[in-house]
Parts: C-alpha cells; structure tokens; sequence
C-alpha cells in the first residue's frame, strides 16, 4: 500500500531544455544587474569627448589612462594628499567595522543563552530602536558627541558605528538556533566562557558577522563624515570625490575613475564575504 501510495506521488524533475531555459533567464537578469557596474567601468577610461556624448555610448571606444592621470596631479596639488583620504577612508571602516562584530557579538551571547533578570526588556528596547532611521536619531547624537568633545575625531564616526542595533538583533537570533546541548558539553569538558564563545559560538554564526561586515563596510566606505567632521585632513574619499565633482564638467573623467575606486573595494569585499556565507551555511548547519 505505501508503496503503491509513493508511486502515485507526482516526481518533480527538470528535463535538460527545462535546465537550459533556467539559465538563460537567469543569465538574462544577472547580466541586467550587472549592467551599472560594467557602465561604471567603462567610463572611468573614457575620454572626455565619448563621456559627453549624446546619445551616450556604453561601451568605451578609445580606451585611456588619462582619468586615473589628471586624478593624480589634481592630488598631488591639493592641500591634503590623497593618501590622507584613502588613510582616514580606511581607519575608519576597518576600526567601525571590527569593533560594531565583536561588541555586537559579546552582548548577543549572553541575550541569547543566558537567563537574567531584564534581559527581555533589553531586547525589546534593542528592537523598538530598529524603528528609528537616521536622520531621526541625527540630532540627539550630535548633541550626545558634543558633549563627549568627539565633535571633529574619528570616533564621532565610530562610535555609532559601534552602537548600531542591527548587529545585536542579528547576532541574538542566529545564536539563539544553536543548541543548548553543545554548549552544555563543552562546559562538562572543562571550557570556559570566553573559549566557548571564541571557539565554538562565533564559527557557528560565521553567516550573521559575514553579513555585519558587508552591510556595515558599505555604509562606511561611503561616509563623507557629515556633521562631525570638519577638519581637511580628517576627511574621508567620498568628500574628496565630491569636491573634484564640484569642479564642474573639466573634471568628469577623474570623477568618474574615483567612481571606480569607490566601488572596487566593497564590491571585492561582498564578493569574498558572499562565498563564505554560502560555503558556511552549507556546511555549518546543526540541529538539535
């Protein structure tokens, strides 16, 4: 009987044109996504005269290294190096995007598997904040910065970074699926906290951390410091793109190429985070 029942089940399987069809659409869209990084690309090496064509050429005809020179000399007579920028750009990102995974996953840890006494209402208040943007929360920590004398340092642009409450909602709810039986274990064999934390619970939720990185590097790469920052050397890339921007159409091509640079770094950063999120969460899945 269950064999005549499992018989007469519908069996879903792909046919070869089926496979086939499937990629080609597929492709079609990844190939449409793609089309604004290849355009971006491809007028970073463009000369002036293909930039202000119209209608606009998408592929570049006469490719030139002319951008990435006239970026260099507009540099190299500027009042603050270029380096200072891609320095600043950097330490900002690397410091806001390091500290914001390892607080955000030591104040996940005890939420998500220890019990104590207001650690709902913790919660709560960490998920109610999800529903504040920005531009609400802007004011208060202008003020809060102004009060610590953080106004015009790199950790006006850090510590909120530091403080975000995504990190901590995403890293609770990725712990709170691994079992309390591991944990138990490792504690019966001897393992303290700190070595259960390190060594078992931040490899399982590699997938959550990955995704802090990618989403907080792009927001970060991108910062021109805002209200908070006024010092020249100080600054970060995105305001110096700005200001060759402002210089008017003569300077199209080199903002252009720094258009490029801009994107080549979170790009190549999501691209190695995104291969290890899918080969972790392949591999690293657990049931209790």
């Amino acid at each position: 009987m269950s064999a005549m029942a499992a018989s007469s089940k519908k069996r879903l399987s792909r046919s070869l044109v089926g496979d086939i069809t499937l990629f080609i659409f597929l492709g079609i869209f990844g190939a449409f996504m793609a089309l604004p990084l290849v355009y971006t690309i491809n007028n970073a090496f463009k000369p002036l005269d293909e930039l202000f064509l119209f209608p606009p050429k998408f592929l570049v005809r006469n490719p030139t290294l002319d951008n990435f020179f006239d970026l260099f000399h507009l540099m190299a007579d500027s009042w603050v190096p270029f380096t200072r920028y891609v320095f600043n750009t950097v330490l900002i990102t690397a410091a806001g995007t390091v500290g914001h995974v390892v607080l955000a996953s030591a104040a996940a840890y005890p939420l998500a598997k220890h019990r104590f006494p207001g650690s709902k209402v913790l919660f709560t208040i960490v998920v109610l904040s999800l529903m504040f943007s920005q531009h609400v929360t802007a004011v208060p920590n202008y003020v809060i910065m102004s009060w610590l004398g953080w106004i015009d340092s790199y950790i006006a642009i850090i510590a909120p970074a530091l403080a975000a409450s995504l990190g901590l909602y995403l890293m609770k709810q990725f712990m709170e699926q691994i079992p309390d039986a591991l944990l138990e274990a490792a504690k019966i064999d001897g393992a303290s906290e700190y070595h259960i934390f390190w060594q078992i619970v931040m490899p399982l939720v590699k997938p959550a951390w990955l995704t802090l990185v990618i989403l907080l590097f792009q927001v970060l790469w991108g910062t021109d410091g805002g209200h908070f920052i006024y010092s020249e050397e100080l600054k970060t890339m995105n305001y110096a793109l700005s200001q060759i921007l402002a210089g008017g159409i003569v300077r199209a091509g080199p903002g252009a190429f720094v258009a490029l640079l801009m994107m080549s770094v979170p790009i190549t950063i999501f691209v190695i985070s995104q291969s290890n999120i899918i080969e972790t969460m392949a591999s690293s899945g657990m049931k209790e």
